[in-house]
């Protein structure tokens, strides 16, 4: 059985792929919180930490416009707007987890389980695809930013 924060990331990804589906077609009765709460309905009895679940999602929609302007540069030759809504999502879930959660998540945890939604959600090439633009991210993003620390003798 999948672990809850997995089965989490799983309501999260679907949750934020109806929620933008839904807004990018006009739908003007689209409410994320409703969309959230009928996809925690499905897995009521495995997943009890649904702040963690409500927390990823917001994380997401929040810094989307951040997160989108980061992920351009990692695929130059693919615009965010061409790349298939269910992996765009994932690389939005995955970046989110590298860059704001890494206290709670390790960056290896982030970048396989956005592989693993990928290969459970997305085409024949998405796990590749999300690897490769995700373990760029981590490189560039992550440890580009942290400072190398060095020994000194005394």
């Amino acid at each position: 059985m999948a672990s809850n924060r997995h089965l989490g990331r799983i309501v999260a990804l679907q949750t934020l792929y109806e929620f933008e589906f839904r807004t990018q077609s006009e739908d003007l009765t689209t409410d994320v919180k409703h969309i959230m709460t009928r996809n925690l309905s499905r897995y009521d009895t495995a997943i009890q930490d649904t702040s963690f679940v409500s927390e990823l999602i917001a994380g997401v929609l929040d810094k989307q416009s951040e997160l989108d302007e980061k992920l351009q540069p990692m695929a130059p030759e693919w615009p965010l707007a061409q790349i298939a809504r269910i992996d765009r999502t994932v690389l939005r879930i995955g970046l989110y987890e590298l860059l704001y959660r890494a206290d709670t998540v390790p960056p290896k945890v982030a970048i396989n389980e956005a592989v693993e939604l990928a290969k459970a959600f997305g085409s024949d090439n998405s796990s590749k695809f999300i690897n490769g633009v995700l373990g760029t991210a981590f490189r560039t993003l992550v440890e580009g930013s942290q400072p190398h620390v060095t020994g000194t003798k005394a």
